[in-house]
């Protein structure tokens, strides 16, 4: 295993995707503190969403190479980027001054409800398509996570 390989080292977020029992998990937890942190600091609204964007895009190339060294299937599950990527991208539906410790929580465990269970269309987005289908899946989860915050923010939950 190339482990030491740039793609690598980026696709399973320093190596986090090696803990042996559910790699995901750590991802989507890497995005949620990811997501706090750009809230703390006071990252403007569009900083937030192009620097979750330039995440989700550059992580197609990054894990489309390191899926090929890793020789594991189309998504190797020490891949986390893609998880790591987009948990942020789901929150973006929540102001950041609207993301309180329950908001991270059900976040996180939407996100890795609908990225385990791949409801339509995860799981054809998955469906042999390098980096992209390895990305796109869990952009797929984050959507419907992102209906989860909507509806929970709209009922007033948060």
């Amino acid at each position: 295993m190339p482990w030491s390989h740039p793609a690598v080292l980026l696709a399973t977020c320093g190596w986090l995707g090696r803990i042996p029992a559910a790699p995901g998990t750590f991802g989507a937890a890497l995005g949620v503190g990811l997501s706090a942190a750009a809230a703390a600091v006071g990252l403007s609204t569009g900083g937030e969403v192009v620097a979750t964007l330039l995440l989700c895009a550059i992580g197609i190339p990054i894990c489309d190479v390191a899926a090929r060294l890793m020789g594991r299937g189309s998504d190797p599950g020490g891949i986390v980027w893609d998880e790591m990527a987009s948990v942020p991208l789901g929150l973006l539906v929540m102001p950041a001054g609207e993301r309180t410790p329950l908001v991270f929580l059900a976040a996180f465990l939407l996100h890795r409800l609908f990225d385990i269970w791949k409801p339509f269309p995860c799981r054809q987005l998955d469906e042999g398509h390098g980096g992209l289908g390895i990305m796109a899946d869990d952009w797929g989860a984050a959507a419907w996570m992102a209906l989860g915050l909507a509806i929970g923010r709209q009922a007033g939950w948060w």
